[in-house]
């Protein structure tokens, strides 16, 4: 990665050009630029699917925004830049109060573990719900959007200072996976936790072998959400184990329902706000990068070393 002079861009019809001041960095903006993403942009491109800032111009057509409106926008790339194209569909007006860096925070993850958890994982209000990576940009995320519907949400990380970072979020339960043998650790520790039960919801971020446990500490009915694999490894699944507790495993991909199906995302994105007003959903900015460092910021997310969200300012220092 490095920084280019490039001109600046000029909003077709249906877009907007937008003065960036925030961007966020998700672990699919590292996939991106590592070639392993499966839409990839042709090269050279700007990376980023997550900023905040100020509408500045807007194309034809336009009339949902206006020049100097507040707003955040998860977009396909482009979005770690000064400033950057988008349009109404993909945007959403800022309340009053919310800064740029925690409006940059709460884009992509928040979308992505609402959908995981309200429509993938079909979540009902009182379950219980186990998070795996609870400390990361969806984990943590998921933590605070599930507790703000009312659930008992058991939090799996990795060491105590994200197992702090997760109680702050409201956690019920911290599951410990620190330790080895996590095929049954796992369930013996949510089963401790829920009376034998089980969790009804699990949203993986992780796979590997935390995906193994987590199916194996499934309540009967449970639901199993796939989102990433983090963790490295994509795990097999041997169907019987469905069949035995009438569990179910779904996939999550976000940007598909952002492009197919943008009235739910502006949805989500209503009830996320109400969460936010309520104080239930808090993004937490573990760190803001300068822009030049942009690179660092997504090493850090590359390596698993972030909890909650890092954020890049757009501003190049002088």
């Amino acid at each position: 990665m490095k920084i280019e002079e490039i001109p600046s861009p000029s909003p077709d019809r249906g877009q907007m050009l937008i003065d960036v001041e925030a961007s966020g960095i998700n672990f699919p903006d590292v996939l991106v630029v590592s070639g392993a993403y499966q839409l990839l942009p042709a090269r050279p491109f700007t990376p980023g699917k997550d900023f905040a800032g100020v509408v500045r111009a807007i194309g034809e057509g336009v009339t949902e925004y206006a020049p100097g409106d507040r707003i955040m926008s998860q977009i396909e790339y482009g979005a770690l830049a000064e400033q950057a194209l988008t349009t109404p569909s993909q945007s959403f007006r800022l309340p009053d109060g919310m800064g740029f860096e925690a409006a940059a925070a709460m884009g992509l993850v928040y979308q992505t573990a609402w959908f995981a958890l309200m429509e993938r994982g079909q979540y009902k209000a009182g379950e219980t719900v186990l998070i795996g990576g609870a400390a990361g940009g969806v984990g943590l995320a998921a933590v605070q959007i599930a507790v703000g519907h009312g659930a008992t949400v058991l939090a799996a990380v990795r060491n105590e200072e994200e197992a702090k970072v997760v109680r702050e979020s409201g956690a019920h339960h911290v599951i410990d996976l620190s330790g080895g043998n996590l095929r049954d650790s796992i369930r013996e520790q949510v089963h401790a936790c829920t009376d034998g039960r089980g969790a009804d919801v699990v949203l993986d971020p992780l796979g590997a072998e935390f995906f193994t446990g987590a199916l194996r500490a499934t309540a009967w009915c449970g639901r199993v959400v796939v989102i990433g694999f983090a963790a490295g490894d994509i795990p097999t699944l041997k169907v019987n184990y469905l069949l035995l507790k009438n569990i179910s495993v779904s996939g999550l991909q976000w940007s598909d329902y952002r492009d197919r199906t943008p009235e739910k995302v502006r949805a989500a994105q209503d009830d996320l706000f109400r969460l936010w007003h309520e104080g239930h959903v808090r993004p937490v900015v573990m760190r803001t990068f300068a822009f030049e460092n942009a690179a660092e910021a997504m090493t850090l997310v590359r390596d698993g070393k972030v909890r909650g969200k890092v954020v890049v300012a757009a501003k190049r220092n002088s």
